[in-house]
């Protein structure tokens, strides 16, 4: 094991999806320099692979690339990717993180960023990045406009056949390469470890993740991106074009036997949004969304629900007690109707999108970064709410995002800003 090399920064951001980036650049404007860990091979984080977002629909790319740029040419800014977090702990006053950077298999100095290695590679696998609806080969550029545009080699996919090493222009392919270990001195870090989505599984009513057909809410997005896998958008199970598709809403929340009774604020909006834009891409296609309520809480949510009824979308308030699966995989759908009193019915949809809830996705065990603790549903904890929402339980160390509460894309960058403010005004605080 090689010896830890040592950084010593202002703040240590953990977590470079859109509340990361927003608060490293706004610390970064104020002259203090960052260091941003991320465990993916690329900043960016979910939003990157958005289609568009709510209620604007403005191209999510579109906000997201600049920020991602602005992160790796800020000279107060140093991005790590492809990293694991192993602890933070306080001594005397500043924050110590343990860091390993986990191998690319490949030389980032002398990368060019060519894709020789990827086009050589004859491996085909699931696409991480496309929620398993492309492909990718065993060595490969994350996405197209990932940040940085170095390529990973996945050795679980790797046959050793060595086309990529012989295609290399620079020789930079070194499949005996080790992790870097690092050790990080901050005075203050923040936590933006982001939200993951409840899984496919978690229902059995809903064919617990076995039904081709039913899709998560994120491979939604990407069906209805420009740069889409399959170009339009059609069902997984045999390319067909749907004439008729369903959202379930409450998927993945306010359902106890799930452990997620809260909430998660974004899915009505979010399916509002894919609903609005599947009417765009198939003019023709019935469109329907089951919901209990629907909670259009922003500035300008209720007039886009109402935009969406007037477009022609179909909402029916309904409870779908299961999903099964008929003739030609198409989907059969028992629902319940909450008004009136008409007796349980089944309908039939060509394509079902689970309206999935949020999930804190914090770093790892609460011991691994010290003082930290989680409050309900193991979200981090926010002690001095509603006045300090970014402030934990330990003090020089702050929460930005989805990690501390279900928060939408605006107020993700709201409370990014804050949590820079509050980082500025301890460091100056303690003299630092």
């Amino acid at each position: 094991m090689s010896e830890n090399k040592i950084i010593q920064t202002d703040t240590l951001i953990i977590g470079a999806g859109i509340a990361g980036m927003q608060t490293a650049l706004d610390l970064a404007d104020n002259g203090k320099q960052v260091l941003i860990v991320e465990k993916s091979p690329s900043i960016g984080g979910k939003m990157i692979s958005l289609s568009k977002v709510f209620p604007t629909l403005d191209c999510a790319s579109c906000i997201t690339t600049p920020r991602m740029a602005a992160v790796s040419h800020h000279k107060g800014i140093k991005a790590f990717t492809y990293c694991e977090v192993k602890s933070v702990k306080k001594e005397g006053g500043l924050f110590t993180a343990e860091i390993v950077k986990l191998p690319r298999y490949i030389n980032e100095e002398a990368c060019i960023s060519c894709k020789r290695c990827e086009e050589a590679c004859p491996v085909l696998v699931k696409d991480e990045f496309e929620r398993d609806l492309g492909a990718r080969k065993a060595i490969s550029i994350p996405f197209t406009n990932a940040i940085p545009q170095y390529p990973v080699l996945h050795m679980e996919n790797c046959i050793a056949c060595g086309a990529c090493s012989r295609v290399c222009p620079t020789k930079c392919i070194d499949y005996l390469q080790e992790p870097e270990y690092y050790t990080v001195k901050a005075k203050t870090v923040v936590l933006a470890t982001g939200y993951e989505i409840t899984p496919m599984d978690a229902k059995k009513q809903y064919g617990a993740g076995q039904l081709v057909n039913v899709i998560s809410p994120l491979q939604a997005e990407r069906l209805l991106a420009p740069h889409s896998p399959f170009g339009k958008v059609v069902r997984p199970s045999d390319g067909k074009i749907p004439d008729s598709i369903a959202f379930v809403q409450c998927a993945g929340s306010r359902d106890k036997s799930i452990g997620v009774p809260y909430c998660s604020r974004v899915c009505c909006m979010y399916s509002i949004k894919q609903a609005q834009l599947l009417s765009g891409s198939l003019p023709l296609a019935d469109i329907t969304v089951y919901y209990m309520d629907i909670r259009a809480f922003g500035k300008g949510y209720e007039q886009f629900f109402q935009n969406a009824k007037a477009m022609g979308i179909n909402f029916v308030k309904a409870k779908v007690a299961r999903i099964t699966e008929g003739e030609d995989h198409d989907l059969v759908l028992r629902i319940e109707r909450q008004e009136g009193t008409s007796a349980p019915e089944e309908v039939k949809h060509d394509l079902v999108i689970l309206s999935q809830g949020t999930k804190p996705a914090y770093l790892g065990a609460p011991e691994q970064c010290e003082g930290v603790k989680l409050g309900d549903y193991n979200f981090i904890n926010t002690p001095a709410l509603p006045f300090a929402p970014n402030l934990t339980d330990s003090e020089g160390l702050f929460v930005a995002g989805a990690a501390s509460s279900p928060k939408d894309i605006v107020d993700t960058v709201q409370d990014a800003g804050s949590a820079a403010m509050e980082a500025l005004n301890y460091m100056k605080g303690k003299g630092f």
